[in-house]
């Protein structure tokens, strides 16, 4: 299956067109549909990726593991004090920050 073949699958999957997914991916006019004959960019692709919530590499067939976390994406360590720094430019308070913790974690 190729790149445009998986994620025109994946789109229909979600409910969108492959137009509306790419509106909605922020790419130029029919930016999907010319994959069919040339390779996406990778900035492309990561939008792609990231509006149908799969990692760059399942759309590339790489893997077959759609939720598999990409290597590029950062991952916040909610137990260090630097993870949540600020609210509209002002210092979160330390009983705010381990409200927060609580609410992302689900408890």
């Amino acid at each position: 299956m190729t790149t445009f073949e998986r994620i025109k699958e994946l789109a229909k999957m979600r409910g969108y067109s492959l137009s509306a997914l790419n509106d909605k991916a922020g790419l130029g006019t029919n930016s999907i549909y010319h994959w069919k004959t040339k390779s996406p960019s990778t900035d492309s692709l990561s939008k792609v990726a990231d509006v149908l919530n799969v990692s760059v590499d399942y759309l590339l067939g790489n893997t077959e593991d759609e939720t598999e976390i990409s290597k590029n994406k950062p991952i916040v360590d909610l137990n260090k004090d630097d993870s949540i720094l600020t609210f509209d430019g002002t210092p979160i308070p330390d009983e705010d920050k381990e409200l927060i913790r609580r609410l992302l974690r689900g408890k």
